[in-house]
């Protein structure tokens, strides 16, 4: 039935990308594509009708559905029909996060939806369960530029050696962005706060401010700077790429800054985690100086053979960032703790818990005021009913 179902959808949404011909944007990444998916709307629909994967329409069902415009696959298949037979009013773009939990996910999608701009975030050991190696990773998130409409643009990450090598697999235009001296989009003058990320925005001589408010740290500035040149190749100028970031707000459960009980901060990441994502966030969170930094790390999953390694490399990263309160969540997160441990990571400043349930009383008292908490873990870890007994929903 699914199998049936999927095909179905495929030719459907064949036929509505044939007939109505929009401007296809696909994001991919291992992280930070789903914030580079709504950054890219927020400059985009300054100047066109837009319309983007909504929450996990990523998959080879989602994708076809946002192609749609549908929210399920009955629905989906009746309307398909009506915009095949009568013309409607379409997105003259589509902004499709493109996900890769197992291999073969993007060559698929790729198959029939053939982008005129792909993103590539950042790749990582994400999903290594499924695809064995890093090098599996990279060659399926490479799809996305390989399968570029001729003449089509690969956006990539300068930053990230593996993105930045994908462009060797596009016969097209590159644009770099990053913050290496080689991006042709790129960040100065960057400045994180309690009230959002500040920083300039460099294209070709051009400079312009932009603000974030409310978002948080390298990822967000990442999301900013794919979404610019996503502009800058559309023929935005940097303008209105800045005043389409302003209205640029991080997820829930994506480095989202939340005011906390007893006067502090929580940072909610919980929607998912990789090792990549993981120092992301501990780097956020060591951006907070001259406060009590605690970090509430829960496991990683689908990491396989990478598992152990994996959280290991996080724990190393609480040493180096400065944390004062370290709490892990989880069988697999014991790792963090025994690798901080070995670092010299003072183990009275190490407490333990098997779940989330069982976290939340002990960090309500050891909560003190001024204190920044990140919050973070596989959505298996259900970590988010942490945030909501800490933190007051803004």
């Amino acid at each position: 039935m699914k199998h049936l179902l999927q095909t179905i959808l495929r030719w459907l949404s064949k036929i509505i990308l044939w007939k109505y011909k929009p401007i296809v944007i696909a994001v991919t990444g291992s992280v930070g594509k789903t914030s580079a998916k709504e950054a890219i709307f927020c400059v985009l629909r300054e100047k066109f009708r837009v319309r983007r994967s909504m929450g996990n329409f990523n998959t080879e069902i989602g994708a076809p559905l946002t192609i749609i415009g549908a929210g399920n696959w009955f629905a989906a298949i009746f309307k398909a029909k009506l915009m095949i037979l009568f013309p409607v009013k379409y997105s003259k773009v589509l902004v499709l996060e493109m996900a890769a939990d197992r291999p073969g996910d993007i060559a698929y999608l790729t198959s029939f939806i053939k982008p005129d701009i792909s993103v590539v975030t950042a790749v990582g050991p994400s999903h290594l369960e499924f695809f064995g190696t890093l090098k599996k990773i990279v060659e399926e998130k490479a799809n996305v530029v390989s399968a570029l409409r001729s003449p089509g643009i690969a956006v990539l990450n300068y930053d990230d050696e593996e993105v930045r090598a994908m462009a060797d697999k596009n016969k097209g235009k590159t644009i770099f962005y990053g913050c290496g001296g080689e991006a042709a989009v790129s960040a100065s003058n960057i400045s994180y706060t309690l009230d959002g990320l500040t920083f300039k925005l460099h294209h070709v001589g051009r400079v312009v401010p932009v603000r974030l408010p409310g978002s948080l740290g390298k990822p967000s500035l990442y999301a900013a700077l794919a979404a610019a040149s996503v502009g800058i190749s559309l023929g935005l100028n940097l303008i209105e790429i800045s005043r389409g970031l302003m209205t640029y707000k991080s997820l829930p459960g994506r480095l989202r800054l939340l005011s906390g009980m007893k006067d502090t901060k929580v940072i909610d990441d919980t929607y998912n985690a990789a090792p990549a994502s993981m120092l992301a966030a501990l780097e956020v969170l060591a951006e907070f100086a001259g406060k009590r930094k605690i970090a509430v790390l829960g496991d990683m999953a689908e990491l396989g053979e990478y598992t152990e390694d994996g959280h290991r490399l996080v724990g190393a990263a609480v040493v180096d960032r400065g944390i004062n309160l370290l709490i892990v969540v989880g069988p697999r997160a014991k790792f963090i703790a025994d690798q901080a441990k070995q670092m010299g990571y003072p183990e009275k400043q190490i407490l333990f818990f098997d779940d989330a349930a069982e976290a939340i009383d002990p960090l309500k008292k050891l909560l003190q005021p001024g204190d920044v908490a990140l919050v973070k873990a596989s959505r298996l870890m259900r970590m988010e009913r942490i945030v909501e007994s800490v933190a007051i929903m803004l």
